[in-house]
């Protein structure tokens, strides 16, 4: 890691911590305070998974940057460390899948999952001499040891447990090898297009998958050598999610426009039509069972988001759509006819499982009878058949992943609350008692008990919107305090009143508490663009590059704690990453006088550098856009417009191997802060990509982050 820190007024970090508030206001003992290394050395599980028929299930442990899996065996599901990695090397281990009868794990080892651009080559944040592969291992869960397979993703389970087909990169085609390893891996047959979304029939004769042409995709299927690859219903549309039928005669996918057509404004919403289609797996004929409506609630997502389509009980398809302004379940008979709602009400679904059988789903949502339930998870089972939703957990927690076990009578879940961070639950679905299963891996010293619950607020911004955001504050301090918004990123994504379902606001969550144990207030603004709140909030007009609009929530929120009392309102400061980091920027840019100080952490400072991102190469068309008005849109939008009103310190965090966004948004704005002499601080980690796979590179750029703000705030009252 690289860190250049210029010369710039500060103090050691206790001392400037003590200051913030004043030496002889600090009410609380040094001993009430923890370190950023305890509050970030909570285990984080991620990728909780089942056996298809079996009572199995396995997870990702993740304990300061060593990840490992588990398992765990019914009735009892005793926790079983099947894995053995010591060090923390940035190494993701995804893609779990366990064999039908239990006896297997496989898994992917390396890669980076969430990189926009997959072709990328392995990331190797650890800046090892040894070239870093992605690689598909298997393990024995009764005898074995880890192995590997073979360099590969994706990989898909025969239903006999005996085969494992994979994706063979960089030319993404289809590869396969005895699950044990006993033969070398070979290709499974060729294809002209990029392969994904392997799915085996359920007998195991034949294998889906998505062939992405480009401009257009298939759903293909392969059956031997000897037969030709079987194409269903081939067109210009993007077809994708191959579902098999229980009785492996159909298959279900979804159907997207092709890229084509006259170049549409990026600078507004337009619908993006879908359908749900059904094919005969043995002629490839199929029909659309269900048209969406051409509007812009019941639009194929765009910004995150997924259909999710399964075969169901009653010969029906189930998926999400939000027509009705709310991600929510519905049902469609696979002959084709009207969708029925399943979920009414106003929450957003986000995680589904699917009973065996398909008789019943249980899924995760923003709901329930707890005060706040918004900004949490709970978990709820629906019939297929209909009927109202049934509540499966409830209070102050929130609960995600769920994965039905024990032919759909046990549920496992990650559970989490505003001290507790997330923990593997098990039980029946019916009873409503869960037995914990990683409690133990929690450190002696992580400080649950000097953690806050922070409260849910709301305030309205100046055209009348109305945001969420969750206030951290640790009372006990007389005088006012310095305060800090913080910004997730996404823009996806929804801050909650726990700890978080996704590992890298975990991440943030924990850095808020050290922020308010340490003397800041802080708010989370859940500003437009966010999930959790419904469509039309979620898909703003003249968001980001085409307006910003969403800046005007993030300056609400800097009102807001102008407005509260025990707030220091000449000492407010603004952190975020990925797209926080684009608005803790353009705040620093547009509002120097307001926000006094910020860290970015891989944020984008130019809009007009993605302008190829939406119409490729612009030159090869003569129908176009205004691209003249259009690049002057993204660039009034963008941070660097107003680099001659930013006037306050910024600390820059980025790993150069960023594949999400370019290393040069944050080499082109050091540039011009050097020339408009802003007080900056920079720090740069070889090798590292946009979420951090290394617990060391979280550990020094959080620790950096408080110490910066510790620095600009201790004994100062701004100006």
């Amino acid at each position: 890691m690289s860190r250049l820190l210029p010369k710039m007024p500060g103090l050691p970090l206790a001392v400037a911590l003590l200051a913030l508030v004043g030496v002889g206001s600090y009410a609380q003992p040094a001993a009430q305070t923890f370190s950023m290394e305890q509050i970030l050395g909570y285990p984080y599980p991620s990728n909780l998974v089942s056996s298809p028929n079996g009572n199995v299930i396995a997870w990702v442990l993740d304990q300061r940057g060593v990840r490992n899996i588990w398992v765990a065996f019914g009735p009892n599901y005793q926790p079983k460390l099947v894995t053995h990695y010591e060090n923390d090397d940035g190494q993701e281990l995804s893609n779990l899948s366990i064999s039908t009868d239990g006896q297997y794990l496989v898994y992917v080892r390396g890669g980076d999952h969430d990189a926009n651009w997959p072709e990328f080559p392995p990331p190797d944040p650890a800046s090892s001499p040894v070239e870093s592969k992605v690689q598909v291992w298997s393990v024995s869960l009764t005898t074995g040891e880890p192995r590997v397979l073979a360099e590969g993703d994706a990989p898909a389970i025969s239903p006999d447990g005996k085969r494992v087909a994979f994706i063979h990169r960089p030319e993404n085609s289809v590869w396969w090898i005895p699950i044990d390893g006993s033969q070398k891996a070979q290709q499974l047959f060729f294809d002209r297009g990029h392969d994904s979304d392997l799915q085996w029939s359920p007998d195991g004769s034949a294998l889906a998958f998505v062939s992405d042409r480009g401009d257009h995709s298939f759903i293909g299927v392969y059956r031997n050598d000897s037969t030709p690859i079987e194409y269903l219903a081939p067109s210009t549309a993007n077809d994708l999610e191959p579902r098999w039928s229980a009785d492996g005669t159909r298959i279900a996918f979804l159907r997207t426009p092709g890229s084509g057509g006259a170049p549409q404004s990026v600078l507004e919403w337009h619908p993006v039509p879908w359908s749900v289609w059904v094919a005969s797996a043995q002629s490839g004929q199929g029909r659309a069972i269900w048209d969406s409506p051409d509007t812009l609630r019941a639009s194929f997502p765009q910004e995150g988001g997924d259909p999710d389509l399964h075969w169901v009980a009653g010969n029906q398809l189930a998926f999400l759509c939000e027509m009705d302004n709310w991600p929510h379940l519905y049902v469609v008979s696979a002959n084709g006819g009207n969708a029925h709602l399943l979920t009414p009400g106003k929450f957003m679904i986000e995680d589904l499982a699917v009973a065996p059988g398909g008789k019943f789903l249980v899924y995760s949502a923003n709901s329930g009878s707890t005060p706040g339930d918004d900004d949490r998870r709970h978990l709820f089972r629906v019939a297929v058949s209909g009927g109202a939703p049934q509540a499966v957990t409830s209070g102050t927690h929130s609960q995600w992943s769920p994965v039905l076990t024990n032919a759909g009578k046990s549920l496992a879940f990650v559970d989490a609350g505003a001290r507790q961070p997330p923990l593997v639950m098990v039980g029946a679905v019916d009873a409503h008692h869960w037995l914990t299963l990683d409690r133990n891996q929690i450190p002696d010293d992580f400080p649950t008990d000097q953690l806050v619950v922070p409260q849910r607020v709301s305030f309205r911004s100046a055209d009348g919107w109305q945001v969420q955001g969750q206030l951290f504050e640790k009372p006990g301090r007389a005088a006012k305090k310095p305060a800090i918004i913080f910004v997730h990123g996404g823009p996806p994504r929804q801050m909650l009143l726990t700890w978080h379902n996704m590992d890298y606001y975990s991440n943030s969550y924990a850095v808020n508490q050290y922020l308010a144990n340490h003397g800041f207030i802080v708010l989370s603004v859940n500003y437009r663009l966010s999930i959790g709140y419904g469509h039309d909030f979620h898909y703003p007009a003249h968001w980001g590059p085409t307006g910003a609009s969403e800046y005007q929530d993030v300056l609400a929120g800097a009102r807001f704690l102008q407005r509260d009392a025990r707030v220091d309102a000449r000492r407010i400061g603004i952190w975020g990453g990925s797209y926080g980091g684009y608005l803790t920027a353009l705040a620093l840019a547009r509002n120097s006088d307001i926000f006094k100080a910020g860290v970015d952490f891989h944020g984008v400072h130019d809009w007009s550098m993605f302008a190829d991102d939406w119409f490729g190469k612009p030159m090869q068309r003569y129908q176009m856009p205004d691209m003249k008005a259009l690049m002057k849109t993204f660039w009034e939008s963008s941070p660097d417009a107003d680099i001659a009103k930013w006037k306050s310190p910024v600390l820059l965090v980025q790993g150069d191997d960023d594949r999400n966004v370019h290393f040069h948004q944050m080499v082109d704005l050091v540039r011009r802060l050097q020339v408009q002499h802003v007080p900056y601080q920079e720090i740069v980690i070889p090798n590292e990509i946009h979420g951090f796979l290394r617990y060391h590179s979280w550990l020094e750029a959080d620790q950096a982050t408080a110490e910066f703000f510790a620095q600009q705030f201790a004994g100062t009252h701004g100006s």
